[in-house]
């Protein structure tokens, strides 16, 4: 055992495990950002922080992890979020409510989230990464519609579009914060991108919505062999307007 890795070991006044992993996440970032990630390694990372490998590996699994070091959490307080419904709220409102979890956390830490965008745009491993953790947020709240859709025939197919809907409303609103170097209102931004996704999937009407507003229905009769192009065309004469940009 080298002398690092023996000063690693659990000392009564050695640093706390808080301590210790924001310490690695923080040297790594100075590096990532001084030599470039895939230039970084990590023994330089613990050199930096003062701590051997075995510390960071006991807290991050790869290089790669460092980068998202709050997801596991993040994931855990979402599912517990989900599991949390009466059964009773509207599903993909109380889906889209627990997206908010996520962004807020990316709030939480405006300057890291800030950084983490930059470096992740200029490296194409992290953002391979950072699809597969995304995708592990969709599982989940796929996984919570199922659930809540089961008695509609529809029920897995509805599901899978809205959680994919929910995802990509919550990552432009993120985006759209993270553009403006985190200087935006991100609860204006996630809010209006919610709505949305509430709006048109919701089972009750979106809020702010006119008391006693109601809707124009267009009910379009075609033959099924009847192009797509001419069913396009039709609901464009009776809407008056060009359906292509609706």
């Amino acid at each position: 055992m080298s002398e690092k890795e023996e000063q690693d070991q659990p000392m009564n006044d050695g640093p706390s495990k808080p301590a210790m992993r924001e310490a690695l996440v923080a040297a790594a970032f100075e590096l990532f950002l001084e030599r470039g990630f895939e230039q970084t390694t990590v023994d330089d990372i613990v050199s930096l922080a003062g701590v051997g490998r075995r510390s960071f590996f006991r807290y991050f699994p790869a290089k790669e992890d460092v980068v998202f070091p709050d997801h596991e959490r993040s994931l855990a307080e979402m599912t517990e979020f989900l599991e949390s419904g009466t059964g009773e709220e509207d599903p993909v409102r109380h889906a889209c409510d627990a997206a908010r979890l996520v962004l807020r956390m990316y709030a939480e830490q405006p300057s890291f989230s800030v950084q983490r965008y930059r470096l992740t745009r200029r490296v194409p491993g992290l953002r391979a990464y950072e699809l597969s953790v995304v995708w592990r947020y969709e599982h989940t709240l796929a996984a919570y519609l199922r659930g809540r859709f089961a008695d509609r025939p529809d029920g897995p197919l509805r599901a899978d579009v809205i959680a994919a809907a929910v995802v990509a409303a919550h990552n432009h609103a993120l985006r759209t914060w993270l553009r403006s170097g985190g200087e935006s209102d991100w609860v204006v931004e996630v809010d209006a991108a919610m709505a949305f996704v509430t709006g048109t999937w919701g089972d009750r009407p979106a809020e702010g919505a006119a008391e006693g507003e109601s809707e124009d229905v267009v009910v379009l009769v075609a033959s099924r062999r009847a192009p797509l192009w001419r069913m396009v065309q039709g609901i464009e004469s009776a809407l008056g307007t060009d359906a292509r940009q609706v």
